[in-house]
């Protein structure tokens, strides 16, 4: 539960947290769990020659059965993808039904591949309720308009998105809303309401029609024929399904509201088909079975009523809701579809207690997220944290990937062509993936990255930490890291090298843990540092080939930073020594350094490895830098320009910096950490084994630990790869507004080489780096991403970060220009808050109305059925602040969350100077009352009904409600009223709140600079 002024509650949402996790009910059992694109994935794709995007289209996907998963829309599913539930629509205009989310393949786009349509993640907790938005236009959706102009326009022009089209012109389009919920105290029970509201000015039809089927594990030879299994007709507006490890599960349909001027209900349509490959269409060849996957669309669209099986049974099922008497929905009503998938053999779906329990959930995702984050914050903030902690859950997909079985094929399919094995992943033979993971975005990146899943972690753990660090888990354990200790990167290349942040993510979610929860799970960081031992002697083997502590390590995660591809050999020849590579390694020595102290705490023997880390952070610290020692050799420290750079090395003297200001050279910030006195005084072993050091070693302790006879504020030690010369000149360059400092971040490359870009003729060809702030220009790694001048906020958090943990040391005496050149100096402990609220001014409404992310567009700011949804892009413009790449990039970009957390209590609107916090006290004093009020439900509104058919309870609940989608509330009876013991408990709760707010606004108005607020040695280093 979440601890707040010493005070266990658990809500009504971590009650069932606490049953999962004590394995008394399976509440995870079924989530958000299918994926939005399963079409051209490495997985599916069983080519000669490796190219997946056009092995498997969007277009073979209506009609080819996939091998490893699913997709569909707003999709639920069980955690092995076994049976799934999504949603698929008609408006009469488009040639097949809207079932899967379109986008561009990457060749198809001028920027790779891109999602093309409008939908949002609305809301969702850990699976009790489950909020979606989709926007579906009435007119013909514009497939062929948006494949044809991005393949018109150039690498230096913007993607063509729907929202460019026309198609929500007049507001011709559909606001669906799909909401699921589980009844209070059974996880196997799901409600699945959806709700579509006609924006548009004329009246309009449409088709709703839920699907569900199997995912085909019967086609591959590697299943008994008994095994199969089958949903058939059991009752009118009743399914039952079989399968042999779910059990019997019904699928029971309520009549929906009519919408002519008859009167009538609309009655569902039950249809069953198989989930199989249509070969005939596909290839020519004849169907294995006379029903196919494909088979709705030709019964729906085209009126082939030979092409649903007449028996009424199948592996696949859908439910055809046709609202279209009299023209259709009239100009701002809604149809309603409502249906539960249980255990329960009932024949009648009562609608008002329907809506009663998926009310009921809705109220405590309120509670259970208000709780996470009680502090006063602007409605708009705690709208985006709300939603980017969504659209992580959203982002939960179950990945299967076994190597064997898709290297070798399946024995009921011809064998793959023998080229394909060598093509990538060869290495990877003991892969054995069948999991829930979190995925960087859930259209864009249907497949798991190793250092996007490290940084997923720290907001997951905020909501749910035991999914949290089994996601850190997995990765090291034996069926997914290598025999050797790498980690896999990701499906394109397992092989490919992503930084080494899991020991930071792991280290941070226990603390996280520790301090929102009030517990700590020792065991998890133990066994995850064992296994992290192996990674890190992987590293230190194999991108530090000469012994030298100076790190290769290709692209990194960075893409297309470098003046060459990182993953290649270098044109000139030579090795690249790459300042963020070995940057990464200190900090990486640091992050289990500190893990080590932790675990020493407890057991002694982990003094020993300590030390361990201790002295090779010094030797990867000095070797940075210093290398040799010799009086005239060169490092990648540019003492003139006050910055690090890579280095072409080609053996002895011979080495030559490539003077690129990116972030290259801010990554060395990292690998800082302070020591705390009275925990080394606890450790006698390592105190002894750093005493020696400092006494031997005082060269390299001096170089590299800020001055051991100058200790810092509170007498701490700092050990960081930056002296404080060092770190003045970085962040001289960081803090530039002309150079990195953004008004939305810091960018990874810096404004000057804008009009100086850095160029090396190599044998008669030129190579460049310029800033490019939007996106990329080149085709580097698929030319979906750019890492030449835009903001990314995974490297931003981590810069944050250590900002605060130098002020721990430093404290607020030391204190720099912020931005250079404006003659306003802070403390590092302002500065990192100040880059926290330029990272929320990316998404916060400003002054005038506008938010950055959505780059002037009136609609997306203005516009009431759009303003406050958010997409959480992939990165940003280093200028405006655009969205640009994935939309639901809800990995990395999730960690606003987090900041919003953490600073939104301060955060003043875009646009506006910054205030003396003590003058915010007004406002934080209204903020405060009026979250008070909503916290203890004094101020809900009350608004209408929820549609109801005819069938219903009560005849006079047919009335409409409010045709909002925000904050939408039904007046509608409780679930379950709550016991006074429940209640006084909540009371008690609420007031343990109100001191906890009070105590947090009093330091902020009485300017407290203490730990707490700015850096919270807890936070991120151990203590006693």
């Amino acid at each position: 539960m979440v601890v707040v002024d010493n005070y266990e509650y658990l809500t009504e949402e971590e009650k069932r947290l606490k049953e999962d996790g004590n394995r008394i009910k399976y509440w995870k059992k079924w989530g958000p769990y299918v994926a939005e694109r399963q079409w051209a994935t490495v997985r599916e794709d069983y080519s000669a020659d490796g190219d997946a995007w056009s092995h498997f289209t969007h277009d073979d996907a209506r009609s080819r059965a996939f091998r490893w998963g699913e997709d569909g829309i707003a999709g639920v599913s069980d955690t092995h993808g076994l049976q799934n539930i999504a949603f698929a629509f008609w408006n009469e205009q488009d040639p097949f039904l809207k079932e899967r989310l379109f986008g561009l393949a990457n060749p198809q786009g001028n920027h790779g591949e891109s999602i093309k349509e409008a939908h949002f993640h609305l809301d969702n907790t850990p699976h009790s309720y489950m909020k979606y938005l989709y926007k579906y236009p009435q007119r013909a959706f514009p497939y062929k308009d948006l494949l044809d102009t991005n393949a018109k326009r150039t690498k230096t022009e913007k993607e063509y998105q729907i929202i460019d089209t026309g198609i929500f012109d007049e507001d011709r389009y559909w606001d669906i809303i799909i909401e699921t919920a589980k009844e209070a105290d059974d996880p196997d029970e799901l409600l699945f309401r959806v709700t579509a509201w006609n924006r548009g000015p004329e009246p309009a039809p449409l088709h709703i029609i839920p699907h569900v089927w199997f995912r085909n594990t019967w086609a591959w030879g590697r299943e008994t024929i008994d095994k199969k299994p089958s949903i058939s007709e059991y009752s009118e507006n009743m399914a039952r399904s079989k399968h042999w490890k779910l059990g019997n599960r019904y699928l029971l349909l309520s009549p929906s509201p009519g919408v002519g001027t008859s009167g009538e209900d609309v009655q569902p349509e039950l249809i069953y088909t198989d989930n199989d490959t249509n070969y005939e269409l596909l290839y020519g060849g004849e169907n294995k079975v006379p029903y196919v996957k494909d088979a709705f669309h030709n019964y729906i669209v085209d009126g082939k009523k030979e092409a649903v099986n007449p028996a009424r049974i199948g592996t696949k099922c859908a439910a055809w809701f046709q609202f279209n008497e009299s023209g259709g929905v009239a100009p701002g009503e809604c149809a309603v579809v409502r249906f539960r998938f249980s255990r329960k053999n009932e024949t009648y779906l009562d609608e008002e207690i329907f809506d009663d329990i998926v009310e009921k959930r809705r109220e405590e995702a309120d509670e259970f997220y208000y709780r996470i984050s009680p502090l006063p914050m602007s409605e708009d903030l705690r709208n985006i944290q709300r939603q980017a902690f969504s659209g992580m859950m959203w982002c939960k997909q179950y990945y299967q990937f076994i190597w064997d079985q898709w290297a070798n094929g399946d024995p009921a399919q011809p064998p793959p062509p023998p080229e394909r094995k060598a093509i990538r992943n060869s290495e990877w033979r003991h892969l054995y993936i069948d999991d829930i993971l979190s995925m960087p975005d859930s259209w864009e990146y249907p497949f798991f990255a190793a250092w996007d899943s490290a940084f997923h972690c720290i907001p997951l753990a905020m909501i749910d930490p035991e999914f949290a660090k089994k996601q850190i888990d997995l990765f090291t354990r034996e069926w997914y890291c290598h025999p050797n200790g790498q980690l896999p990167a990701y499906e394109w290349n397992f092989g490919d090298v992503n930084p080494p942040v899991h020991a930071w993510a792991t280290f941070r979610v226990f603390k996280i843990e520790r301090k929102l929860y009030g517990r700590q799970d020792i065991d998890f960081l133990e066994r995850v540092f064992q296994k992290l031992l192996l990674n890190f002697t992987w590293w230190v083997n194999r991108k530090d080939m000469d012994g030298k502590n100076v790190f290769e390590g290709g692209f990194l995660g960075l893409d297309n930073i470098g003046l060459f591809n990182r993953s290649e050999p270098l044109p000139t020849g030579g090795v690249l020594e790459q300042a963020d590579s070995t940057g990464w390694m200190a900090f990486y020595s640091l992050c289990m350094l500190n893990i080590a102290l932790e675990l020493a705490k407890h057991r002694r023997i982990y003094e020993d490895i300590a030390s361990k880390f201790f002295e090779h952070f010094i030797f990867i610290s000095d070797a940075m830098t210093f290398k040799h020692g010799d009086k005239d050799e060169k490092s990648l420290w540019n003492d003139e320009d006050g910055f690090y750079y890579d280095a072409i090395s080609w053996g002895g003297p011979w080495i030559q910096q490539l003077p690129v200001r990116s972030l290259v050279g801010l990554i060395p910030l990292y690998a800082t950490l302070t020591l705390e006195p009275e925990l080394i005084n606890k450790l006698p072993s390592f105190k002894k084994r750093v005493d020696w050091f400092m006494e031997n070693r005082c060269d390299l302790a001096e170089r590299n630990m800020a001055s051991i006879r100058k200790r810092g504020k509170g007498n701490r030690i700092l050990l960081s790869m930056v002296s404080k010369d060092r770190l003045e000149k970085i962040l001289k360059r960081m803090l530039d507004e002309d150079e990195f400092f953004s008004e939305h971040g810091i960018r990874s490359l810096s404004r000057y080489h804008k009009d100086n870009p850095y160029s090396m003729d190599v044998n008669g060809q030129k190579f460049t780096v310029g800033y490019v702030p939007g996106d990329s220009d080149s085709g580097l790694f698929g030319g979906n991403s750019n890492w030449r001048g835009p903001i990314w906020l995974c490297v931003n958090f981590l810069l944050v970060e250590s900002l605060q943990r130098f002020y721990l040391f430093y404290g607020p005496n030391f204190q720099v220009e912020c931005p250079t050149g404006s003659g306003e100096y802070m403390h590092l402990g302002h500065v990192s808050e100040e880059i926290q609220h330029r990272l929320q001014h990316l998404f916060a409404r400003g002054d005038d109305g506008r938010r950055s992310i959505n780059a002037g567009n009136d609609t997306l700011d203005f516009d009431p059925n759009w303003k406050d949804y958010m997409w959480f892009h992939e990165f940003f413009d280093g200028d405006t602040g655009r969205g640009l790449g994935a939309t639901h990039q809800c990995g990395w970009t999730g960690l606003i969350a987090r900041m919003i957390h953490d600073t939104g209590m301060s955060c003043r609107l875009p646009q506006t100077p910054r205030t003396p916090t003590v003058g915010m006290a007004h406002y934080f004093d209204d903020v405060f009352h009026r979250h008070v009020g909503v916290a203890n439900g004094s101020s809900r509104p009350h608004k209408g009904h929820m549609r109801r058919s005819s069938t219903a309870r009560s005849i006079s609940a047919r009335s409409d409600f409010d045709a909002s989608v925000n904050g939408e509330e039904f007046d509608v009876r409780s679930e379950a009223p709550d016991d006074p013991e429940r209640q006084a408990a909540r009371r008690e709760a609420d007031e343990h709140l109100k001191n906890y707010v009070s105590e947090q606004l009093q330091r902020v108005k009485d300017h407290d600079d203490a730990f707490g607020r700015y850096a919270d040695v807890d936070e991120y280093e151990t203590q006693v």
